[in-house]
Protein backbone atom coordinates (compact mmCIF):
# COMPACT_ATOMS: atom_id res chain seq x y z
CA UNK A 1 0.00 0.00 0.00
CA UNK A 2 1.27 3.71 -1.09
CA UNK A 3 0.14 6.71 0.06
CA UNK A 4 -1.48 7.86 -3.55
CA UNK A 5 -3.08 10.71 -2.85
CA UNK A 6 -0.50 12.15 -0.86
CA UNK A 7 -2.50 12.38 2.34
CA UNK A 8 0.59 11.10 4.73
CA UNK A 9 3.07 13.54 3.25
CA UNK A 10 1.47 16.35 3.26
CA UNK A 11 -1.20 16.38 6.78
CA UNK A 12 0.43 13.78 8.69
CA UNK A 13 -2.85 12.89 10.10
CA UNK A 14 -1.59 10.22 12.60
CA UNK A 15 0.52 10.56 15.77
CA UNK A 16 0.98 8.03 18.52
CA UNK A 17 1.75 8.02 21.93
CA UNK A 18 4.05 5.03 23.67
CA UNK A 19 2.26 3.72 26.82
CA UNK A 20 4.18 1.15 29.23
CA UNK A 21 7.42 -1.01 27.06
CA UNK A 22 4.93 -2.85 24.81
CA UNK A 23 1.90 -0.86 23.71
CA UNK A 24 1.42 1.98 21.52
CA UNK A 25 -2.12 3.52 20.57
CA UNK A 26 -2.68 5.43 17.79
CA UNK A 27 -4.54 8.52 17.05
CA UNK A 28 -5.89 9.90 13.58
CA UNK A 29 -6.59 14.09 14.02
CA UNK A 30 -6.01 13.22 17.83
CA UNK A 31 -8.92 10.70 18.06
CA UNK A 32 -7.70 7.13 19.48
CA UNK A 33 -8.45 4.65 16.59
CA UNK A 34 -5.91 1.65 17.49
CA UNK A 35 -3.98 0.76 20.13
CA UNK A 36 -0.66 -1.36 18.62
CA UNK A 37 0.53 -4.59 21.05
CA UNK A 38 2.35 -7.10 20.21
CA UNK A 39 3.32 -8.10 16.52
CA UNK A 40 2.09 -4.55 15.49
CA UNK A 41 4.14 -2.34 18.34
CA UNK A 42 6.66 -3.83 17.24
CA UNK A 43 6.56 -2.93 13.61
CA UNK A 44 5.67 0.55 14.67
CA UNK A 45 8.47 0.24 16.46
CA UNK A 46 10.75 -0.45 14.01
CA UNK A 47 9.50 2.16 11.32
CA UNK A 48 10.07 4.90 14.63
CA UNK A 49 13.39 3.43 14.96
CA UNK A 50 14.45 4.44 11.23
CA UNK A 51 13.14 7.61 11.70
CA UNK A 52 11.54 8.76 8.35
CA UNK A 53 8.15 10.46 9.42
CA UNK A 54 6.54 9.30 5.88
CA UNK A 55 7.49 5.42 6.70
CA UNK A 56 5.82 5.94 10.36
CA UNK A 57 2.37 7.50 9.23
CA UNK A 58 2.34 4.40 6.33
CA UNK A 59 3.34 1.90 9.32
CA UNK A 60 0.51 3.23 11.29
CA UNK A 61 -2.28 3.70 8.03
CA UNK A 62 -1.23 0.12 7.27
CA UNK A 63 -2.05 -0.87 10.83
CA UNK A 64 -5.96 1.07 11.23
CA UNK A 65 -6.89 -0.88 8.07
CA UNK A 66 -10.51 0.36 7.75
CA UNK A 67 -9.00 3.87 6.71
CA UNK A 68 -7.65 2.88 3.31
CA UNK A 69 -11.81 2.65 1.95
CA UNK A 70 -12.33 6.61 2.17
CA UNK A 71 -14.24 6.77 5.55
CA UNK A 72 -11.09 9.22 6.67
CA UNK A 73 -12.93 12.16 5.03
CA UNK A 74 -15.48 12.44 8.12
Amino acid sequence: MEDKRDILKETQPFTYKLIGTDKARIFYQNRPVFTAVGKDFQKLEKAIRNGEAYQIQLCMAKMTGNFKRGNERR
